[in-house]
């Protein structure tokens, strides 16, 4: 399975320049950009904020235990129902948006989390 996963800074980042970018009333369907998400009847937009590189779940849990310096007690088991084998984050309307993408590698991502909530709890 493959997820995209954003480390918290970025999607904080991404947040803060769409802060900077709000949006306008179209004066019709005709004023929107291709791959723009702007409502033709509100002010609002839905904007995907993620690092569009999509990781083996296997290789986030080793991310974390190379982080932990642990290695974790997996549970192997078969795909879920309802679950999907991959999901990603198409960010180019954010970058279109903010000129902003979010490229925060996992590993980076990882040993940044765990070296704060070490920090943070004092453990």
């Amino acid at each position: 399975m493959m997820r995209d996963f954003t480390y918290v800074e970025d999607l904080a980042e991404a947040v803060r320049r769409l802060v900077d970018a709000p949006p306008v009333r179209p004066q019709g369907p005709g004023d929107i950009a291709e791959g723009d998400s702007l409502s033709p009847v509100a002010p609002w937009r839905v904007v995907n904020i993620g690092n569009s590189q999509p990781v083996q779940l296997g290789d986030m849990i080793g991310a974390i235990e190379d982080a932990l310096g642990i290695k974790a007690k997996r549970n192997l088991m078969p795909m879920q129902p309802g679950d999907v084998p991959a999901t990603w984050a198409d960010a180019e309307l954010l970058r279109t948006l903010t000129g902003y993408v979010p490229q925060t590698d996992i590993r980076e991502g990882v040993q940044r989390f765990v070296a704060w909530y070490r920090d943070y709890y004092g453990v």
